[in-house]
């Protein structure tokens, strides 16, 4: 027996990296790859696996402590180095009578935990094996931009290296390395966009006895083992292991959509009879959150489709079955014409010269293409073919008005890309001006509003293009989302806080005391929730068939943050259950978040009301744009000193200026009015909270 001291390995560069768990004590006989600590980083949380077998002496770590690579973790007495091998292979000769226990041990480990698929460290076969990495659960974020490709090809890598940096409009996030090994070839690049399950790139690592043997290819061989270790699994696994089968009826089910369930199918894209590729998409689904494609895992043709749209599904709910073609056995059940076939399957016939749509053509567009558009498109798309596009750009497309099946991809396998459809909708615009016909709604906006015209500001002197941040970019389409959508109306008030602002100073060193530093805002906050609580209409949604309100039974208030990339809107749930301390801790610290660009998508969803407040800067009162679906938002300007009539005499009073925006479709003028009114007797006399 020998001891080892185990360090952290990389940790992709991150220094003072925090222990929130210890999985180990001493004594325990720990395996390869078994959890020995986790660590919580601020881009995110990661296991630092045992990279041998043994039995843990001491442990030199606590909860809590920071750590960086190369820091001592715990000493472990190995068992012998060629008791791990063998372990390790699960194939090679034994050296001594232990060694088959180990492995078998090993095996029920590995059949307890079949989800793991990333590969041990070390290689004990001496095989080579290429494995797909894609991009993995971005927190429900679609099209999210790539800044930074940190790899190349030919690079060794360590497991949990950054492969790649994403930024979005909230927040940017580092992707880590799965596997350890070599890159073979990277499907990215910079200013690309990606979501959950793009393919990243592949990588050559270190392969098992076992899976050498079959010779399978390599995306097979991680699903294969995982779906063999499960005995519930046997589908999966024969649908996975092309060798053993390929030809038949195959099912198709619901895959893994992060955990929701019942999603509903906004699209079905395939009909009975045809004939697709692996990856074309079958189904789009939508939940509250985003919108995704389901692909196929094979190439065939469709036989029966077992949902429709408007179905709610979840994962491993069935969608339909495809006829597969196989090579080296006959299907098992096929409907004749199925068996014949031993080669591949033919593609889908292109149907340009057809007039009419089929039923696979795409329909999630809000309005038909002009003729002039028709006209200059006809020779460069099928029409009734499945369209290859991601979530975001779909929702670009229906925000603009566009159908997609007008549309030529540029990307991989004609991919509709963001800037396909902006080049759309840009020739649609020139189409119209040239032959003096109507524009289409996606010329002008999505809301038939006459597009400004193009100027060359050049001609009256010298400029300079800025790009404009993404942050930038994306609230300028929420705000003219909602500006467009929203009837505004602005109801404007003053509130009396010339007693809360004493109050509010006489608090400020126990405040302190504290740790908070007490500023006007959770003042404004606490008093609004409390509103909030008397007025649910301003607390409410309008639904989406605008026949009903939806009214929440929680108060969850956005505040909005100036950072130098643009606006963020941090959310405080839960506001008016917390205390003014709590609210002045939490809102510095959202804020500086949002300085920092470390929100997270929890920390900017949820609100049922916001408050933006210039009074820092200065005003005397504005307009602000709802922030959609809510349906009011306060807008807080420069305290003044003002004479105000007391009956008697005038007296200097501390005036705010409040400027309430509401949504004219589920809030009347009287309800704003009254809602001003009872918020600034509030502001002015806080002891009205209490009663």
């Amino acid at each position: 027996m020998s001891s080892e001291i185990i360090k952290v390995p990389d940790i992709g560069g991150s220094d003072d990296v925090e222990i929130i768990e210890i999985a180990v004590s001493v004594g325990d006989v720990i395996s390869a790859e078994d959890t020995m600590i986790t660590l919580e980083s601020d881009k995110a949380s990661m296991d630092v696996p045992a990279p041998k077998g043994g039995k843990v002496v001491k442990i030199l770590v606590k909860e809590g402590d920071a750590v960086s690579e190369g820091d001592d973790i715990l000493e472990l007495e190995a068992e012998g180095e060629g008791e791990d091998e063998t372990e390790a292979s699960s194939g090679d000769d034994a050296s001594d009578d232990a060694a088959p226990q180990d492995g078998a041990e090993s095996r029920k480990k590995d059949k307890a935990e079949p989800e793991k698929s990333a590969p041990k460290k070390k290689s004990s076969g001496g095989g080579k094996r290429t494995v797909e990495v894609k991009v993995p659960d971005i927190g429900g974020g679609d099209g999210v931009e790539i800044i930074e490709v940190a790899v190349s090809e030919g690079d060794e890598i360590s497991e949990e290296d950054t492969l790649i940096t994403l930024e979005s409009d909230k927040a940017s996030m580092d992707v880590p390395s799965p596997y350890s090994g070599k890159i073979v070839s990277l499907s990215i690049k910079e200013g690309d966009s990606v979501s959950e399950g793009d393919l990243i790139g592949t990588m050559e690592v270190a392969g098992e006895g076992d899976d050498e043997e079959e010779g399978e290819d390599v995306s097979s061989e991680d699903e294969a083992a995982s779906a063999e270790a499960d005995d519930g699994g046997e589908d999966q696994a024969s649908e996975d292991q092309d060798d053993e089968d390929q030809g038949g009826r195959k099912e198709i089910r619901v895959p893994d959509i992060g955990g929701s369930d019942g999603v509903e199918i906004i699209e079905v894209a395939i009909s009975e009879g045809d004939e697709i590729n692996e990856e074309d998409t079958l189904i789009t689904l939508e939940s509250d959150k985003a919108s995704m494609d389901v692909p196929s895992p094979y190439k065939g043709k469709i036989v029966e489709v077992a949902v429709k749209e408007g179905d709610s599904v979840s994962e491993g709910d069935l969608i339909g079955y495809v006829e597969v073609a196989g090579s080296s056995k006959p299907a098992k059940k096929t409907s004749g014409e199925g068996a014949s076939k031993s080669g591949q399957s033919k593609p889908a016939p292109a149907k340009a010269d057809s007039g009419a749509p089929s039923s696979t053509a795409r329909k999630d567009v809000a309005g038909e293409p002009s003729p002039e558009a028709r006209e200059k498109h006809g020779d460069d798309k099928t029409v009734g073919a499945h369209v290859h596009a991601g979530p975001a750009v779909r929702k670009l497309a229906r925000e603009l008005g566009v159908d997609l099946g007008e549309v030529k991809g540029s990307g991989p396998k004609g991919r509709i890309l963001k800037d396909d459809v902006d080049g759309f909708v840009k020739q649609v615009m020139k189409a119209r001006k040239s032959g003096g016909g109507s524009a289409p709604a996606a010329a002008s906006g999505g809301a038939g509003i006459p597009p400004v015209p193009a100027i060359d500001f050049s001609q009256f002197g010298e400029i300079e293009e800025k790009p404009m941040s993404r942050l930038m970019k994306a609230g300028a389409n929420n705000l003219h989302r909602s500006w467009l959508n929203v009837p505004h109306v602005t109801q404007f008030d003053e509130a009396d806080i010339t007693e809360l602002e004493a109050f509010r100073k006489s608090m400020k060193a126990e405040a302190e005391s504290q740790g908070a530093k007490l500023t006007p805002l959770p003042f404004m906050i606490k008093a609004c929730a409390y509103a909030l609580r008397k007025f649910p209409q301003f607390n409410s949604s309008l639904h989406p068939d605008g026949d009903k309100l939806i009214v929440k039974h929680y108060v969850h208030i956005g505040v909005a943050v100036d950072t130098p990339d643009g606006l963020m809107v941090p959310v405080i749930r839960d506001a008016d259950r917390k205390s003014l301390i709590d609210l002045a801790k939490e809102s510095v610290e959202l804020a500086k978040k949002a300085q920092n660009k470390k929100l997270s998508r929890e920390e900017m969803s949820g609100a049922s009301f916001t408050i933006s407040s210039l009074g820092s800067i200065g005003g005397t009162a504005f307009t602000p744009i709802v922030n959609t679906p809510e349906v009011a938002i306060l807008g807080v300007s420069k305290s003044s000193m003002k004479p105000v009539w007391n009956g008697s005499e005038f007296e200097p009073r501390l005036m705010l200026p409040l400027s309430l925006s509401y949504d004219h479709r589920a809030v009347n003028g009287a309800d704003a009015a009254r809602f001003t009114a009872f918020l600034a007797q509030v502001l002015t006399d806080i002891r009205r909270m209490l009663v």
